[in-house]
């Protein structure tokens, strides 16, 4: 079993509880503390691809046009800053590197063969580039990679009625390949959206965050995080980070086609995660509710 904390959080954990604990059950102040907590994970869940996005705004906003270090590279390097820091200060663990590296190759191929084709550019300055794809659009696929590998943990997620992992990796490698085949033959991207919506009809995430175990369908979340990545997608393009062919002549809103995209990157990378993370099922409820109040709270908040 992983380590649901790395040594920081542990630190904040405990701190946290040190005052949280004191809060009585199903009151309003506790409710509101469950909504803060909810909040507060989510943004620690994110904080690789916050900074990310923030350096991207920055260098919008406030790089010198004419620097000796072009733009790109200048990107390149603050995220291999970012990566090195999550991994020295311990905000990621070893284990998880190792899925957010693969997110890393694996999203790095999906650009170099998008951008031979059009699909969309980046500004050509830089020498920290692969073709036309400056090295630093890598590490915005490990954004997602982060995320998802410390959701999991910080919410305890815990799966009822999983489908097979081999049916998800065949499912998985059949978007993938998806978003190269289909500028040469038929697009079965509504195919492969109708076997996501079977495959994972029956499943329900389990997450906890304070006191309580709440559930949501998952393909409700696959939904929820791909519109939340759709919008960080317009917040970069808009910050000139990349740019698609309607967007060359001046900014405009990324398609909402593109939620469908996100939505089936969704499941590679869930499936890429399940690679450190096997899904667990959710503990008995019957179980659950015989422990005192006290004895309900999880090992974490």
């Amino acid at each position: 079993m992983p380590r649901r904390f790395t040594p920081v959080e542990e630190i904040i954990d405990a701190r946290a509880h040190a005052w949280l604990d004191t809060v009585p059950a199903d009151s309003i102040r506790s409710k509101f503390i469950e909504f803060l907590v909810f909040g507060a994970k989510q943004a620690w869940a994110c904080v690789f691809g916050a900074a990310l996005l923030a350096v991207i705004l920055a260098a919008r906003l406030w790089y010198p046009e004419d620097a000796a270090l072009a733009r790109n590279d200048a990107l390149t390097l603050a995220a291999i800053a970012i990566q090195i820091l999550m991994v020295v200060f311990k905000l990621e663990t070893l284990r998880e590197l190792r899925v957010i590296i693969l997110f890393h190759i694996v999203g790095t191929g999906m650009e170099l063969f998008k951008t031979d084709v059009g699909s969309w550019m980046y500004e050509a300055d830089g020498i920290l580039r692969l073709g036309s794809v400056p090295l630093f659009s890598g590490f915005m696929y490990a954004a997602v990679g982060s995320y998802m590998v410390r959701v999991y943990r910080l919410f305890d997620l815990r799966f009822a009625r999983y489908p097979r992992l081999w049916v998800t990796a065949i499912l998985a490698t059949a978007i993938y390949l998806n978003f190269f085949t289909h500028h040469f033959i038929w697009d079965f991207r509504w195919v492969l959206l109708a076997a996501v919506a079977v495959i994972y009809a029956r499943t329900v995430m389990h997450f906890r965050f304070f006191r309580k175990t709440f559930r949501m369908p998952l393909l409700l979340a696959f939904t929820l995080v791909a519109f939340f990545i759709w919008l960080a997608e317009n917040i970069a393009t808009w910050a000139g980070a990349w740019a698609y062919p309607d967007q060359v002549d001046g900014w405009q809103l990324v398609s909402a086609s593109k939620l469908v995209s996100w939505f089936l990157l969704m499941i590679i990378s869930v499936v890429l995660v399940t690679w450190v993370y096997p899904p667990r099922e959710p503990d008995v409820p019957a179980l659950e509710s015989e422990r005192p109040e006290r004895d309900a709270i999880p090992d974490g908040i």
